[in-house]
């Protein structure tokens, strides 16, 4: 199978998956769920979408637990707007990178204003 048919579907079903959780599930109830990658085995059946859900912990557990329980559901909707010889079975894991990068940049802003703290101002001539 082609590099690029692959990469086509990739997009195609994250684009399928998220349109999909964007309509099911209440920013209130599950946090803000967004697709951030999918993962397509060669043969297409299976597929890894990895996710990020934005909110408090509880809504964190309730997102992962509502896409594991809704998960037919999601596949059916991306069936009827992808149309594949076989609809890939999901298995939807928690991507916690956007969490992580956030961290490593408000690390940045406070190693940046304890240097221009410590630093002393530059003398006039």
């Amino acid at each position: 199978m082609s590099n690029l048919r692959q990469e086509r579907v990739r997009e195609l079903l994250k684009r399928a998956i998220g349109e999909a959780v964007r309509r099911e599930f209440l920013v209130d109830d599950a946090g803000l769920i967004t697709v951030n990658d999918v993962v397509v085995g060669g043969d297409l059946k299976s597929a890894v979408v990895f996710v990020s859900i934005l909110g408090h912990a509880g809504q964190q557990k309730r997102g992962l637990a509502l896409l594991e329980e809704h998960r037919i559901r999601i596949q059916s909707l991306v069936a009827k707007s992808v149309i594949l010889k076989y609809t890939p079975t999901l298995k939807f894991v928690v991507d916690d990178s956007i969490v992580r990068g956030n961290r490593v940049l408000q690390i940045l802003d406070e190693l940046e204003k304890e240097s221009s703290a410590e630093s002393p101002p530059p003398k006039e001539l």
